[in-house]
């Protein structure tokens, strides 16, 4: 069964050549031309991934991946941005989206992409159930959710990702190249950028228990600390 591309793109050139591309390659490919078409049919299908470009009529890019990310904290999603708007990347990757590509791209660069994020997928459906602890907190790294007695918090990907790192590396320094090399897949700026939103997060999430502490070593990278 081949994995299910959602692409949303309104260019009809580059729609079609871009579908017609990965499809070659043996993915199923559902092309929308605006946010709200692409909503309805997100809501109704299970798609493997999602490929959106930033400006789309009816709803941008950027509605479209809350909308989807509310839904769905799994499902990787990857942004088409204008080369020339750093804002695009940043808002993109701080509501949810895991990478992004600058127009105008290469197909091999998009389809290197793909493959690497569906590999992901499957490479943590496979898991075993990993359950850690840290502090009053149980994380079910599996099922995306931090749990502190009978309050659960459903995680996205990205955050569960991270915090398993922190928890496996408590009390040790985690260079950021090295979580960016291993999460993101690439030591970039703006996904630094976005990393940092998610420690942001992380820490409100864990500030009920005075003892746990995300520090920053400047300069370094990041230390989750649990005083005794």
């Amino acid at each position: 069964m081949s994995n299910k591309i959602l692409y949303v793109e309104d260019d009809p050139t580059l729609g079609f050549v871009t579908s017609d591309n990965l499809k070659e390659e043996g993915y199923e490919v559902v092309l929308e031309t605006d946010g709200k078409k692409a909503f309805k049919r997100f809501k109704k299908e299970q798609y493997d991934i999602c490929i959106l470009d930033v400006m789309l009529p009816e709803m941008d890019g950027f509605e479209l991946a809350e909308k989807i990310r509310k839904l769905n904290s799994q499902v990787p999603i990857i942004f088409l941005t204008a080369k020339s708007l750093k804002e695009d990347k940043l808002i993109g990757l701080t509501i949810g989206a895991d990478d992004y590509i600058t127009k105008p791209f290469s197909m091999e660069e998009l389809i290197l992409k793909v493959q690497v994020f569906l590999k992901r997928k499957y490479i943590h459906s496979e898991e075993e159930d990993s359950s850690l602890k840290i502090g009053h907190f149980e994380m079910d790294h599996r099922n995306l959710k931090l749990i502190n007695g009978e309050a659960e918090y459903v995680m996205t990907q990205k955050e569960a990702d991270l915090l398993k790192e922190l928890i496996k590396n408590k009390n040790q320094i985690l260079k950021r190249e090295q979580i960016l090399e291993k999460l993101w897949g690439k030591n970039d700026y703006f996904l630094g950028r976005s990393m940092d939103v998610f420690i942001s997060r992380l820490r409100k999430h864990l500030k009920s228990d005075e003892r746990l502490k995300i520090e920053n070593v400047h300069g370094v990278g990041f230390r989750l600390v649990e005083e005794n």
